[in-house]
């Protein structure tokens, strides 16, 4: 009478080739099964089967390996059971894995780890069956099903986490770019996807059709949509999920997965903004540009010279009123050299530079006068790297016997005019990358004469605007804060001096003729919203620019949430709404409360001599992560135990995706003694038919409440 075990193993070895049958149908009917929930889910069990099989073959393998394990029959059998063990869960895991396989997996890298999974299974069916009949010759099929085995699981994760995952860590790091050398995509934004995204993207596993790992796949975006729209923020696939907040399933990268900090957040968005451009490197980018600002700084600036520093003292005495000396950045031997003040200039001084020849690189002369100086001086610095002549009154003479200075990379002779002959002269200069001829007097073939003899260099002649009517630049808007205690000084300017600025305290919109005109510094005292404008002759009035201004006010003797925010965006609870911490411009700082599913609210207890006749609401708006203006905002009163409804009010809804930004409600508040003062704050319960995610709930995010 057979034995309980015997008859599993039977069981066992037949279920083998169920698994063999059914492996084998999923493989070569691939495309013509229609797959149900069920077994999608487990498919989706693919990465927490594997591993038990992986464990057992390995058991088998070691035991059936060594011949001096395989001469103990209860050795040898205990690794026969383990190899009959992990075969029935490796075909488990094959059928699981053929099935996952369906769900946005594809490419040379599936078809290998398949393959190599298939013959891991067959493999270890085979040698289980093999090594009953002829156990002495089980050690080299051993061998090979090990490597199979190891070989299957490092292309698997190769697929989960990106090639080379197994010996990243054994490869140095690359070394670090130098900004002139740094490429806008190669070097700022591949290396963020790569860290963030890629996992999920990449051949062999590509989500929503969409693969980072390739560029020309990249370009073409995936089944939702394409994955950038240079310019545009609201269209571009990219920005609309990284802004999602996390509870949303469609939130990249998952919850579970790295996320994105808030500096890629804003050199992402930047990105797109510029143009989202593939090409091209980042000293090429317009450095007033925000895109420049973040993606230079990732980068180094400084350069390795062979010269020996200059001593401090020699570089004390070089520094004048009229002259300053110093390193282009600290501890760097490399000096620049400015001159200021017209009136105190003399030619003679530039002797003085002989000190430091070897050493300076930068030379500045810009609206010197510099019409009797014999420019051959310049010879003598032979590490000379920028020239600026700028507005100097350099002679027709002078200009077309300007020195050959082979080393110079970056030459400024605006303002000064420039004949034909000083044209060939300065194209002589063939290292130049960059040469600045505002106001040259050049004409457009000569313009195009000298483009053509400098093709390698990157030529500003400036801007000529007859008869074109352009917007203004918005103006800018200093505060050294948002929130304050008593007062706040705001300034407000313009790179064009003849624009005005026409600006308001009170919410509505500025024009050119009825708003305040700016002309000193601004100080409030109470909370509010600045608005502002430039208007200029010939120009056409710019965007508008605001900024918030809050207060901070009373706090009361008791803050209470009757509801609770939504986990991941729980700041300090009750103790954010009156600690005076105005939150930064992203929702995911961890200071912001953040509500979807039910409505803020929160109720706070005010003493016999709190009398606040303002109450301010900090709210912060992002139609691009779903945030948006309450719905509707009621406040609730209460006196001798009795409610009263206060004020209800239902803010302008948004239009269409704007930047992140701060916003304030203010409301009055009856001249009456309140005991205790209800806020409640309703988030829109499905957003409007021309967003993205059209029809999904909104959110609420609040860090302030005001009492003044």
């Amino acid at each position: 009478m057979s034995s309980p075990f015997s008859k599993l193993n039977s069981i066992l070895e037949n279920l083998l080739f169920v698994w063999l049958g059914l492996s084998f149908i999923l493989l070569i009917g691939e495309k013509a099964i229609d797959l149900s929930p069920l077994l999608q889910v487990i498919g989706r069990g693919h990465p927490l089967l594997l591993h038990f099989p992986i464990t057992l073959i390995l058991i088998g393998v070691i035991f059936l390996l060594f011949p001096s394990l395989r001469k103990n029959e209860s050795i040898r059998d205990f690794g026969a059971k383990s190899l009959l063990w992990g075969s029935n869960l490796a075909g488990i895991t094959v059928i699981s894995g053929l099935i996952l396989a369906r769900e946005d997996y594809e490419g040379n890298s599936l078809l290998w780890h398949q393959w190599s999974g298939m013959a891991t299974f067959w493999g270890a069916t085979l040698i289980y069956f093999f090594q009953k009949r002829n156990p002495k010759q089980i050690g080299i099929p051993a061998a090979a099903l090990g490597v199979c085995l190891t070989l299957t699981g490092h292309l698997g994760a190769n697929i989960t986490h990106g090639e080379n995952y197994l010996l990243a860590p054994l490869t140095p790091p690359e070394e670090q770019v130098p900004l002139a050398e740094a490429e806008v995509f190669d070097h700022v934004i591949q290396p963020i996807l790569q860290a963030k995204c890629e996992s999920c993207h990449r051949e062999g596993k590509s989500k929503g059709e969409l693969r980072m790992d390739h560029l020309t796949e990249l370009k073409k975006g995936g089944k939702s949509g394409p994955f950038v729209v240079a310019g545009d923020l609201a269209q571009s696939l990219l920005i609309q999920r990284i802004n999602l907040p996390m509870e949303e399933e469609d939130h990249m990268p998952p919850k579970n997965k790295a996320q994105l900090t808030e500096e890629e957040l804003q050199i992402l968005t930047a990105w797109i903004e510029s143009g989202a451009s593939f090409e091209g490197k980042v000293v090429d980018l317009p450095q007033e540009s925000e895109f420049f600002q973040l993606a230079s700084v990732r980068f180094t600036t400084e350069e390795t010279y062979d010269f020996e520093p200059t001593s401090s003292s020699t570089i004390e005495n070089l520094n004048t009123f009229f002259r300053k000396v110093s390193p282009v950045y600290p501890e760097s031997p490399a000096l620049e050299v400015s001159y200021f003040g017209i009136s105190a200039f003399d030619p003679n001084s530039l002797k003085d530079l002989q000190k430091i020849k070897e050493q300076l690189v930068t030379l500045r002369l810009d609206k010197m006068p510099l019409s009797e100086v014999n420019l051959d001086f310049l010879n003598d610095f032979p590490n000379l790297r920028e020239l600026s002549l700028n507005f100097t009154d350099l002679t027709a003479e002078q200009l077309e016997n300007f020195p050959a200075l082979m080393q110079l990379e970056d030459l400024s002779l605006s303002g000064n005019s420039l004949t034909p002959d000083a044209v060939k002269r300065i194209s002589k200069l063939e290292n130049l990358q960059n040469l600045f001829l505002w106001n040259t007097g050049l004409s457009n073939s000569q313009k195009q004469q000298l483009s053509e003899l400098l093709p390698d260099t990157r030529i500003d002649f400036g801007f000529d605007g007859k008869g074109i009517i352009l917007p203004l630049n918005s103006p800018k808007i200093s505060q050294d804060r948002v929130l304050f205690s008593d007062s706040l000084r705001i300034e407000l300017s313009h790179p064009i001096q003849s624009a005005s600025i026409r600006y308001t305290l009170d919410g509505t919109e500025p024009d050119s003729m009825n708003s305040l005109v700016y002309s000193k510094p601004i100080f409030v005292k109470t909370s509010g919203k600045l608005r502002a404008k430039a208007y200029a002759p010939e120009w056409i009035g710019s965007e508008e620019i605001t900024s918030v201004f809050m207060k901070a006010g009373l706090k009361p003797e008791n803050v209470e949430l009757i509801t609770q925010p939504s986990p991941n965006y729980k700041a300090q609870l009750e103790r954010t709404l009156f600690d005076q911490i105005k939150g930064k411009n992203n929702h995911t700082s961890g200071e912001w409360l953040g509500y979807s599913d039910r409505a803020f609210e929160a109720e706070f207890s005010l003493s016999e001599t709190q009398h606040p006749s303002t109450i301010g609401i900090s709210l912060l708006y992002h139609e691009g992560a779903y945030i948006f203006p309450p719905v509707k905002v009621e406040i609730i009163g209460w006196k001798k135990g009795k409610s009263e409804i206060l004020i209800v009010d239902q803010p302008t809804q948004s239009e269409k995706i704007r930047e992140i930004r701060s916003e304030l409600l203010t409301y009055k508040l009856p001249g009456e003694n309140f005991e205790k003062i209800q806020v409640k704050l309703h988030p829109i319960p499905s957003l409007p038919k021309w967003h993205p995610g059209a029809g999904a709930r909104g959110w609420v995010f609040i860090d302030e409440i005001l009492l003044n």
